[in-house]
Parts: structure tokens; C-alpha cells; sequence
């Protein structure tokens, strides 16, 4: 399923029209892994992407270490956006620490429709800013993410309710971080 869901980021990548085409690099270090995380609207709080206002939400993740893709268009560089933080990026460990206990375990990704109904949207965090947290779970080191919530990775437009989304969040994490099919 890795290799269906990197064959669904390539097409994409090279498929959508965007307004401003990604500009991958590879970065090798510290980064937090979304991909099976859940995110938590704030509410009254927004992000504006590429001139786009979404509402913002918060995803808990790991962090790991090693190559991951970023999109420089939104970090400028693979350099950490700040002491204590470091960037949400895309990375395909066979496994890595997975909510809620943190155990490392191999994802599992799926496809689901989004919804209007609360927690049934997505969300992207790639290449945006996180927060490590002071306390490590289960020895492992965790990160707030914070992005936009129903926008999309490949494109910066709106993520409509009845869109087709790829994740590596279980069934029923509300707004799980993914990307939609283009």
C-alpha cells in the first residue's frame, strides 16, 4: 500500500494544476510524520495558504529521523523553522510510533470521503511547522503540527465535503492528515 500511495503522490504531484507547483527537496534529520495522525480544529483560528484563508488545526505526531520530502515553496529550506521545532514533512519508514501508545507499528493506508459533519473533514500538514513537546510518550519524542484543515497538498484549493482522501489514520480519527485524489 506504500507504493500505491507513493504512485498517488507522484500523480499528483505531477498531474494537479497548482498555483504554485511543489518544490520538493529531500531533507535528512529530525521531522514530524503526520500520517496517521488525527487533527484537532482551533477554534477562531486560521492559516492563510498561498492567499487561501482555512481554518487551523492541530495534529499530534512523531518525530523521527531520517529523508523525508518537503515542499521548500512553504519551508524555504530543510532548515528547522526554530529552536525546539522542526517541520512536518513526508517520509515512508516501513514502521514508525503511531497514536495512541506511540508504539511503532507499519501504517496502514486507506481511503475515505469527507464529510461536513464535524471531524469528518482532512487535513494537511505537510512542510508546516511543529512544536516538540517537553515530555517524551513511551520514549518517544512528539510534536504539535499546526496547519490548515480541508486544503489541499497538491494544489492549495478547498478540499470540498465529498472528496476522495488518502491516509494512514485509522477509521474514525476525526480530520486525519492526507492528501486527496486528484
Amino acid at each position: 500500500m506504500k507504493y500505491l500511495t507513493l504512485a498517488a503522490l507522484a500523480a499528483a504531484l505531477t498531474s494537479a494544476p497548482a498555483i504554485a507547483s511543489p518544490a520538493l527537496a529531500i531533507c535528512h534529520g529530525e521531522y514530524a510524520l503526520c500520517a496517521s495522525s488525527a487533527t484537532v480544529p482551533l477554534p477562531g483560528k486560521t492559516i492563510t495558504v498561498g492567499g487561501r484563508v482555512f481554518a487551523l488545526g492541530v495534529s499530534v505526531c512523531p518525530v523521527i529521523t531520517g529523508a523525508a520530502i518537503a515542499d521548500v515553496n512553504l519551508t524555504g529550506s530543510c532548515t528547522p523553522p526554530g529552536p525546539g521545532r522542526v517541520w512536518s514533512l513526508f517520509g515512508t519508514p516501513a514502521t514508525y510510533p503511531q497514536p495512541p501508545d506511540w508504539v511503532p507499528a507499519a501504517p496502514v493506508d486507506r481511503a475515505f470521503v469527507t464529510t461536513s459533519k464535524p471531524g469528518g473533514g482532512m487535513s494537511n500538514m505537510w512542510s508546516f511547522p511543529c512544536v516538540k513537546r517537553a515530555r517524551t510518550v513511551n520514549g518517544v519524542q512528539l510534536a504539535d503540527c499546526y496547519g490548515p484543515l480541508n486544503e489541499s497538498p497538491w494544489t492549495g484549493q478547498a478540499v470540498p465535503p465529498g472528496s476522495t482522501v488518502g491516509t494512514a489514520a485509522p477509521a474514525g480519527a476525526p480530520n486525519p492528515v492526507g492528501g486527496n485524489f486528484p
